[in-house]
């Protein structure tokens, strides 16, 4: 699959359907052999970016049984955004024509714990650190005024916090998704049974949002 033959809701329909797998412990890892690396070797034309945490139990070619050339991925503790974050997506929906972006966070999250704590507690972090958890505090702020609280409502705000503020400081993909060329979806992994869950979407990618739970 290239981002040239599929449109955000078949990226997404890919992607769930290789969760699956994984989740069912029948993976088909394709896309991971000798002739896969020799094609990919001239350019690249991946079918979706995904914007996940760095979390070393968060593999996005793993978890969603993809392979070499298939996934234009951007790791951040939090899946925090910068302007070299912002840059990287916009070049994969602009310049490779990825359709599909997501946004991966997951339960027990390391840095919306130390969001919460810093909130709860006033206790800073140290050295950068601070500044991932400046990142994540107002989605935990915002959940917890709605009177959301618990581990699945926090992450879940965070989650629909980044897709939110994607949109609103990159002008060129909220252009994207204005015009139905892209989609935007945020997803939700649980460690422990390694399904992913929709949390939120944006744009044309409506037709798989019965894999939500």
């Amino acid at each position: 699959m290239t981002s040239t033959h599929v449109c955000p809701a078949q990226a997404l329909d890919a992607l769930l359907a290789g969760n699956q797998r994984f989740v069912a412990g029948a993976p088909q890892h394709p896309n991971q052999d000798a002739a896969r690396r020799a094609e990919l070797a001239p350019a690249q034309q991946p079918f979706a970016v995904l914007l996940g945490c760095s979390d070393s139990r968060l593999a996005a070619e793993i978890i969603f049984d993809q392979g070499l050339g298939d996934l234009f991925v951007v790791r951040t503790a939090g899946h925090v955004l910068g302007p070299e974050v912002l840059g990287s997506i916009e070049y994969g929906t602009s310049v490779l024509n990825c359709r599909l972006v997501v946004v991966l966070g997951h339960d027990s999250c390391g840095a919306v714990a130390a969001a919460r704590a810093a909130v709860e507690d006033g206790l800073p972090a140290a050295g950068y650190v601070r500044d991932i958890v400046e990142r994540v505090t107002p989605s935990v702020l915002a959940a917890r005024a709605a009177g959301l609280d618990t581990d699945r409502d926090l992450i879940d705000a965070h989650i629909q916090h980044t897709v939110d503020l994607l949109l609103d400081r990159s002008r060129v993909l909220a252009d994207q998704v204005a015009s139905g060329h892209t989609g935007v979806v945020g997803l939700a992994y649980q460690l422990a049974e390694g399904n992913a869950r929709l949390v939120t979407t944006r744009g044309p990618t409506a037709a798989s949002t019965a894999h939500s739970g």
